[in-house]
C-alpha cells in the first residue's frame, strides 16, 4: 500500500506540472502587474490572486491585504511610478519578470527580477530582487 501511495503522489505531481500552462500563466502575471503596479488598481489586480498570497520580500507586508496596502501606498506616495517589463519567462507554474521600475519620471530607477508562483492559474506566491541602476556603471552593457 505504501508504494501505491508514493506512486499515486508522484503521478499527481507530474500531472499537475503538466497541466500548468506557461503561456496562460504569463498572461495572468502580465495583467496583474499592469493593473496593480502601473494602474495602481488593487481590485482589478486582485482577480488574479489564489486563496492566499505569500510575500517573500522582507520589506513588504504578507498576504492579499498586504498587497492592497502596498498599492495604496504606491498610489499615495508615488502616483507617477511605472514599471516597464523588459522580459518574461515562464516554466510551469513559475513566471519571472525582468523589470525597469521608476518611481518618478527622469530617475534612473531600479532593475527588478520578480518571481511569481501560480496554482491553477492564480498567483499565490512572490519573490523579488531589486538593484539600483548606478549613475556610472563599470561597463557599457546596460542592465536591460
Amino acid at each position: 500500500m505504501h508504494r501505491f501511495a508514493i506512486a499515486l503522489a508522484l503521478l499527481l505531481m507530474t500531472a499537475s506540472a503538466a497541466a500548468a500552462d506557461p503561456e496562460a500563466n504569463k498572461k495572468v502575471v502580465l495583467d496583474f502587474y499592469e493593473k496593480g503596479l502601473n494602474q495602481k488598481d488593487f481590485e482589478a489586480a486582485a482577480v488574479h490572486f489564489g486563496p492566499r498570497y505569500i510575500q517573500h520580500n522582507p520589506g513588504a507586508p504578507d498576504g492579499i491585504d498586504g498587497f492592497k496596502a502596498f498599492i495604496a501606498l504606491r498610489k499615495e506616495k508615488f502616483p507617477n511610478a511605472r514599471s516597464e517589463i523588459k522580459r518574461v519567462f515562464a516554466d510551469g507554474d513559475f513566471v519571472i519578470l525582468h523589470v525597469h521600475g521608476v518611481r518618478e519620471p527622469g530617475e534612473r530607477g531600479v532593475a527588478i527580477v520578480d518571481i511569481f508562483r501560480l496554482e491553477k492559474g492564480k498567483i499565490v506566491e512572490h519573490w523579488d530582487v531589486v538593484q539600483p541602476i548606478p549613475e556610472k556603471p563599470a561597463n557599457t552593457n546596460g542592465m536591460f
